[in-house]
């Protein structure tokens, strides 16, 4: 077998379509088509499935992946030892979060992590669905869960709390609204169905149900922003429905709603002096904005 059919595989994997699998190997398309060709044809085996959508691995490319991502860790250890710095914080390390959390919690500290360690070269992914983030090629991945895969590692931060937000304005328009007997009175601001892993969703089926006047959102970023413009009343995270000037908490943290918030490592690469040093920098200052991601006060 080539090895170099490894390297596309890994990257088709990854990338999801041809287009995006060239970017990454720095070749046209219909090189990487080619190439796919070519080397299903010289083994006699498919490693993807194509549609409209792009590609999906089979079985034995999901095998053929695994063989290639841990190859690829290899490679680069060995690169750093072979150069003698491999306890030195000095490479690529990839952080990913969901948009909301890149800019309100991530963003401070991750222009705090460069400034501190200018030799790491980060490369930040966000995703609206945090299902996918799993799938990413990320080191570490910042994601609310309250019960993660017993195979992750990782440490958890905090209990990411939510409330009712609504703008000054918004609230000015509807002066007599009782959000809690009569929420059906006003306008809602709810995730899609692909925020499903929401704890919140337990919350939105009791008091929602007979809401009719609603917007839907599949960014927890886009609710606040609209949340923010009057256009009416959201469940948001704490952290994020705090830091928005324009709105007030207009509930208590909702009870039983809370969920657990965790920075998980790759496994394949958290012995890496780098993405150690990362870790432990975004964990250290993570864990002190608890009190703005966990809100005690009641109003």
């Amino acid at each position: 077998m080539d090895w170099d059919y490894l390297r596309y595989i890994r990257a088709l994997a990854i990338g999801g379509t041809l287009a995006k699998a060239g970017e990454l190997l720095g070749v046209h398309q219909t090189t990487v088509l080619r190439r796919l060709d070519q080397m299903e044809e010289s083994l006699g085996v498919q490693f993807f499935e194509r549609n409209r959508d792009g590609l999906q691995l089979t079985p034995v490319g999901e095998m053929a992946f695994r063989e290639a991502q841990r190859l690829a860790t290899d490679v680069e250890n060995l690169e750093r030892k072979l150069v003698g710095d491999d306890a030195a914080p000095v490479g690529k390390v990839r952080v990913a979060a969901e948009d909301a959390m890149m800019n309100e919690l991530l963003g401070p500290i991750l222009a705090e992590l460069v400034h501190a360690y200018p030799d790491i070269e980060l490369e930040v992914l966000t995703d609206n669905d945090v299902a996918n983030l799993s799938h990413r090629e990320a080191d570490l991945t910042l994601r609310p869960e309250n019960k993660p895969q017993a195979t992750l590692e990782g440490e958890r931060i905090a209990a990411v709390d939510s409330a009712v937000y609504g703008a000054a304005r918004y609230c000015r328009r509807h002066r007599n609204m009782d959000i809690e007997n009569h929420p059906e009175d006003c306008t809602w601001i709810l995730p899609d169905e692909s925020f499903s892993h929401l704890a919140t969703g337990r919350w939105y089926r009791k008091h929602l149900k007979n809401v009719s006047s609603v917007i839907r959102c599949n960014s927890l970023q886009s609710m606040a922003t609209l949340a923010r413009s009057g256009a009416g009343l959201a469940v948001l995270p704490c952290y994020l429905g705090e830091a928005a000037k324009e709105l007030r908490r207009l509930s208590d943290p909702l009870e039983g709603e809370s969920v657990d918030l965790w920075l998980h490592v790759n496994q394949d690469t958290q012995q890496m002096a780098r993405v150690r040093i990362v870790m432990e920098f975004l964990v250290d200052r993570l864990k002190a904005l608890e009190s703005a991601i966990e809100i005690s006060a009641s109003l």
